[in-house]
């Protein structure tokens, strides 16, 4: 075969390939384009953008930029990136091609807003609080962008109104630092930062998700989910720390699925979640895990600690009971009020949570006789502090003087396990993960972290959360 005719095979594979439907997504890695040009550090960016911002660099932002459809951006390890506006009026990236942001464990990636001051005093006043107003919009994907990747990537202060132009690019009007929206796509968040917005952090709506090992600080004003899951979602939520959200770590709904996609099922796993619910302004809602409307998964060897609610199962509009499987969690509270929401009461927050005897503490151990699904009950005393999870360093018990909503980002904190811990060892290893996402380096996950022996995302064996 001659050289021409060697291209012209070649060159066809690439069109057929990217004209597929990404029904199996294997089909990313030979159809995604990896732009080569570099991209300019030292103008200000706005408008559409296609190619490599370089390792090590410093970028920034002032107007709204755009990856149309058919591109895409490389965001290398080490590179920062200011979205810094003009003026008054927050900007942010709008992505209807391929983004894929490369950081690694000693040279993450930063998508922030320069200049700003962290408020992570335990107690401050979150009325005054920059993370929870919005400095940049976010990284909006539309519903045609087929694929979305985050390794070792910091993503803060995010949230503000999005601009007109970027509503008619991406089809999006609410501000999410994170949002993704093609339920035929796949979006992967692994081993990275958000920290701060006004709403959800993170909010999907469809597509196969890939999200470990990350962790969620501070993030909602007055309501926001770790992750917001909807319309068709299906993955794995596992090995995240979520600490002080508004509400709750992951949320999965079902509402708004389109015809022909499967329903929202995701599995949760491993992962720590502390002092969530707490700015949540409406009554009886947020604290931990969520499942509602038609959505389905499994919940298990979550570390819940002093959350405003267990597990919620809620039933009107109800979860897909039939396809959702939840035990092996660990429960800490500090408070009767706090261990009197172990398992939610329906008359509260209408859930319709199930007591599962392998929960840690045991259900049977603190339900009054007689107690039937949904009831209000009240938690003896002796629950209060019991079952320490240990962590290395942590407010555990609460500080006196402090408040739980006071304690909403990691500092200093270690929330790994002394190797003295209950924790250790307990967790339950006889389910997969759902693993939709491939494995690639690049295009997809870089380790499908399989359930651990030890309750919540640090694992004694160095595995799960590397974010110590």
């Amino acid at each position: 075969m001659n050289k021409n005719k060697i291209l012209f095979f070649f060159f066809s594979l690439v069109i057929i390939s990217s004209c597929k439907k990404y029904d199996d997504n294997k089909d990313f890695a030979a159809a995604v384009p990896i732009p080569v040009t570099p991209i300019n550090d030292a103008t200000c960016l706005s408008g559409a953008l296609s190619g490599t911002m370089l390792a090590g660099k410093t970028y920034n932002v002032c107007g709204d930029i755009y990856v149309k459809a058919g591109d895409s951006l490389v965001i290398q390890e080490g590179v920062t990136v200011n979205f810094i506006g003009t003026g008054t009026t927050p900007v942010g990236l709008g992505v209807q091609g391929t983004l894929l942001c490369l950081g690694s464990k000693d040279k993450p990636i930063w998508l922030t807003y320069s200049g700003v001051t962290k408020t992570d005093q335990n107690g401050a006043n979150p009325d005054l609080d920059p993370a929870l107003k919005g400095k940049w919009t976010g990284v909006t994907g539309a519903t045609n962008c087929p694929l979305m990747v985050f390794k070792w990537t910091h993503i803060e202060f995010g949230g503000a109104a999005i601009s007109s132009a970027m509503k008619s690019f991406t089809g999006s009007s609410s501000p999410y630092p994170l949002y993704f929206a093609n339920p035929a796509g796949v979006f992967v968040l692994e081993d990275s930062w958000v920290y701060g917005s006004v709403d959800d952090p993170f909010r999907i709506n469809g597509g196969k998700i890939h999200v470990m090992r990350n962790t969620f600080e501070k993030c909602g004003y007055t309501g926001g989910e770790a992750m917001n899951s909807k319309a068709g979602t299906i993955g794995d939520f596992a090995y995240n720390l979520c600490i002080g959200m508004a509400t709750n770590g992951p949320k999965m709904s079902n509402i708004n699925v389109l015809p022909g996609y499967p329903a929202t099922n995701v599995n949760c796993y491993n992962n720590t979640i502390v002092n969530c619910g707490y700015r949540r302004a409406a009554a009886g809602r947020g604290g931990s895990i969520n499942f509602e409307q038609g959505a389905g998964g499994l919940a298990y060897n979550n570390l819940i600690v002093n959350c405003k609610f267990g597990l919620r199962v809620v039933q009107n509009p109800i979860a897909d009971t039939a396809n959702l499987r939840y035990g092996y969690n660990w429960y800490y509270g500090d408070s009767t009020s706090v261990c009197s929401q172990f398992i939610p009461s329906l008359s509260v927050s209408t859930a319709i949570s199930l007591p599962q005897q392998t929960d840690i503490p045991k259900p049977s151990t603190y339900l009054p006789a007689g107690w039937n699904v949904g009831d209000v009950y009240t938690a003896p005393a002796t629950l209060n502090g019991a079952n320490n999870p240990q962590f290395i360093n942590a407010p555990v018990p609460l500080p006196a003087g402090l408040r739980l909503q006071d304690i909403s980002t990691v500092g200093s904190y270690s929330f790994a396990l002394k190797l003295s811990s209950p924790c250790i060892g307990v967790g339950f290893t006889g389910f997969s993960p759902r693993a939709d996402v491939q494995i690639n380096n690049r295009y997809g996950a870089t380790e499908i972290t399989p359930p651990g022996k030890d309750m919540g995302c640090y694992q004694s064996n160095g595995r799960g959360n590397q974010h110590f």
